[in-house]
């Protein structure tokens, strides 16, 4: 569900076993849009970046594999200064659920 307390964040992984990067890709899938290799951006409440950790903290070998969740601000406020060469860059919007 959108807010007033979105955030937008990017996360970026490295994962060693493929498997396991598989499941971290298609449950990022879930939350947010794929960038590039092993790089999302999301726009999450508290709420939901809370269950993205703990799911992540799950499908993760924590000796092994990092991710980072790099925290932008405000989703409604945040101005993106993107430099994006080749294909274009497409930021995540707010749009309407229909379930």
């Amino acid at each position: 569900m959108s807010g007033p307390d979105e955030r937008l964040y990017v996360v970026t992984y490295d994962i060693r076993d493929p498997k396991r990067w598989r499941r971290v890709y298609r449950l990022l899938q879930g939350y947010g849009s794929w960038l590039q290799l092993s790089v999302f951006q999301c726009r999450l409440s508290r709420r939901r970046l809370v269950e993205l950790r703990a799911a992540l903290d799950e499908r993760i070998h924590h000796g092994e594999d990092h991710v980072l969740i790099l925290d932008l601000g405000p989703a409604e406020r945040v101005e993106l200064r993107v430099d994006s060469l080749g294909r274009s860059f497409e930021p995540v919007r707010r749009e309407p659920l229909i379930i």
